[in-house]
């Protein structure tokens, strides 16, 4: 360990949720600023403890055990520096803040992004959450998606709205521009798990975990669908991987599969924006739930941003200038 390695102090109660899973998997979800293997090298050393006890990796937890860790870290990332970092609050009080991130800004700190994230951005913001695991953020949006997040203010608020979450009593609507001209809306209720290959993916397997998004169709251009995607569970590009494995990925998402498909005879301007949209096509753009603490219903809408405006009005026009009566 170098001479500039830091003491980190953590603790955090098994939600009951998470019972009957091992401790290595269960300490990853709540300190999710650190990889399970780091982790799980800790848990070997007993730097992370249950109940005051040193454990083993595998073993499996029944939930309400009280996870305390006290380690060493080296400074690969910076999860504590307060950057200047470009994002809307949309609502705030003392329990939780939504904001509202642009494309292209990292949630958190990790490889290839060692700071200025949102999480460096929030402790500019409100320096209290410093005190916070992830800075308050109890889930989180690819870089390339923009829209709405949902940041706990308090560890009471961080606790209960992840298990809200878990619950399923968030609601989070996304829009999305999705490839090819899909026939109605559908529940797609496929597990998703790790590529084994490419480490970096995620893909559908039946050993993966459960995930459910409902898809509503909104608008149908020659060779694309503008959709409504809601989302049940909360799976590592859930919503990417879901659209890719029925055939229809996102505009713009070279990684699961898109090939940026034009329309028959399109002209120039409308190429361009297709070839030009460098991002996968996807806003999070409605957050409803009940308050935490005050039981007021909350709901919040971010309209979508210029590029995917940009993309829409587009299609609408090639769907006009070729008179192809698409609904």
């Amino acid at each position: 360990m170098t001479s500039h390695a830091r003491a980190i102090s953590r603790s955090a109660t098994v939600p009951p949720e998470l019972g009957g899973q091992r401790v290595d998997r269960v300490a990853a979800e709540l300190f999710g600023e650190f990889s399970r293997v780091v982790l799980g090298r800790w848990i070997q050393e007993g730097a992370l403890t249950v109940d005051g006890a040193t454990v083993k990796s595998k073993t499996r937890l029944f939930g309400g055990e009280r996870l305390v860790l006290e380690a060493l870290v080296a400074p690969r990332e910076d999860w504590q520096s307060a950057q200047p970092v470009p994002f809307e609050v949309v609502f705030e009080d003392d329990h939780l803040l939504v904001v509202n991130k642009p494309a292209g800004v990292v949630v958190h700190p990790g490889a290839g992004n060692r700071d200025g994230t949102l999480v460096n951005g929030l402790l500019a913001y409100r320096p209290a959450l410093q005190n916070l695991s992830r800075a308050g953020i109890v889930h989180r949006l690819d870089k390339d998606t923009s829209g709405l997040l949902l940041v706990a203010a308090t560890l009471e608020a961080q606790n209960v709205l992840a298990k809200m979450l878990s619950a399923r009593e968030v609601t989070r609507k996304y829009l999305a521009v999705v490839e090819g001209r899909m026939v109605g809306g559908m529940d797609i209720d496929r597990p998703l798990g790790r590529d084994p290959v490419q480490r970096t993916r995620q893909r559908v397997r039946e050993d993966g975990r459960p995930a459910l998004t409902r898809v509503r169709v909104l608008r149908r251009f020659r060779v694309h669908t503008e959709i409504e995607a809601r989302l049940e569970t909360g799976r590592t590009h859930q919503i990417r991987v879901h659209l890719a494995s029925i055939g229809h990925p996102l505009v713009g998402d070279r990684r699961y599969g898109a090939r940026g498909r034009l329309p028959p005879a399109a002209d120039a301007a409308t190429i361009a924006v297709i070839r030009n949209f460098h991002r996968q096509a996807l806003h999070a753009a409605v957050l409803e739930l009940e308050h935490p603490f005050t039981s007021e219903p909350l709901s919040f809408k971010a309209p979508l941003p210029a590029d995917m405006v940009d993309l829409l009005e587009t299609l609408a026009a090639d769907v006009e200038d070729h008179d192809s009566g698409v609904d």
